[in-house]
């Protein structure tokens, strides 16, 4: 499957929403921040780049990842999966700017990254100055800088645009059915939240990870340049690459079809612990329910009654999502 690229700067929030979000396939849009201050100084030099943040800079603490040369940028777990191979530290932000670009100079100086830190939180302003065009202005976006890195093959639980600042980043892609063949780590000891793929941070062939081999032939891999973007849906497996030097980015996560409060992922938990042990059959007959009333795969559950007696079943807003969730918290306190 070859990844649709769009060329077009001046797409507006509801053309995004419906011509690019609700297909659920990834898509690059090139050149769509090339003309962000925070782009051109990028493009000038680190040192550059890291002068234009510190218009920003409000002083707060926030947390770095500092690497060992040998392991290359690859933060990850220790060999047995109880650790790390990195230290966390928490510093400002110009403290980790100002490690960062020494360490370009000194090839024995570890690596250090910075990732996921709001731009609201943190560099107020930033926003007003870079502004995401196919998004509303109220969404806060998140900035990662680094020297070169590889970030674990994981997921996201919202759709996500992430815009290259400096440096280049490399995406490489799995679909989310191919989750059965990532052999996924633990979803409660992680990096950085979210857990990650095994086998894609396995050396090539391993044989601990056999279907491995079958993820591979659906992998995407995605070159971005400073000031183009990716817009990724949910649930797709990516693992990042900053392969220069030094290298900078943005990215803004949302519910681009939440309808309220409740999110799938919680949704899934609760199914995790409500289902998951019991016996085989009774597992596939909740599937086949699943299939009925959430995935609907053959259409609404009550396509064969006229819309007017659908009841709860009938259009979330403007009341059966209330009705339905206060049901569900009902169940949940035992009432």
């Amino acid at each position: 499957m070859a990844v649709r690229e769009i060329n077009e700067r001046d797409l507006k929030p509801d053309e995004f929403l419906r011509d690019v979000a609700e297909p659920c396939l990834p898509v690059v849009l090139r050149g769509l921040a090339a003309d962000w201050p925070a782009v051109a100084a990028g493009r000038t030099s680190p040192a550059a780049f890291r002068a234009y943040l510190g218009r920003f800079d409000n002083g707060g603490s926030m947390e770095a990842f500092f690497g060992d040369r040998r392991i290359a940028g690859k933060y990850y777990y220790s060999d047995d999966l109880k650790g790390f191979n990195f230290t966390r530290r928490q510093m400002r932000l110009s403290e980790a700017l100002d490690a960062m670009i020494a360490g370009l100079a000194d090839p024995d100086a570890p690596t250090v990254y910075a990732g996921s830190l709001s731009l609201a939180a943190h560099l107020p302003g930033f926003a007003a100055e870079n502004r995401m065009p196919v998004l509303p202005p109220d969404r806060d976006g998140r900035i990662w800088l680094g020297h070169e890195s590889n970030v674990s093959c994981h997921y996201d639980a919202f759709e996500n645009i992430a815009c290259v600042l400096a440096g280049h980043r490399r995406f490489t892609l799995y679909p989310p059915e191919a989750i059965a063949n990532l052999y996924i780590g633990p979803i409660d000891n992680t990096m950085a939240g979210q857990p990650v793929s095994l086998a894609a941070s396995a050396p090539p062939g391993d044989p601990r990870y056999p279907l491995f081999a079958a993820a591979q032939q659906q992998a995407l891999i995605i070159d971005l340049e400073p000031g183009d973007a990716l817009f990724l849906p949910k649930l797709w497996w990516h693992q990042v690459e900053g392969t220069a030097p030094f290298n900078a980015m943005v990215n803004y996560w949302w519910d681009a079809f939440a309808i309220g409060p409740d999110a799938p992922y919680t949704a899934m938990l609760l199914a995790m612990i409500a289902i998951s042990e019991r016996p085989p059959a009774e597992r596939e007959a909740w599937k086949a329910w699943f299939d009925h009333y959430v995935f609907r795969s053959q259409g609404h559950p009550l396509r064969h009654l006229p819309p007017e007696l659908h009841g709860a079943l009938g259009p979330l807003k403007p009341d059966n999502y209330g009705r339905l969730r206060s049901y569900v918290m009902r169940l949940l306190r035992g009432g």
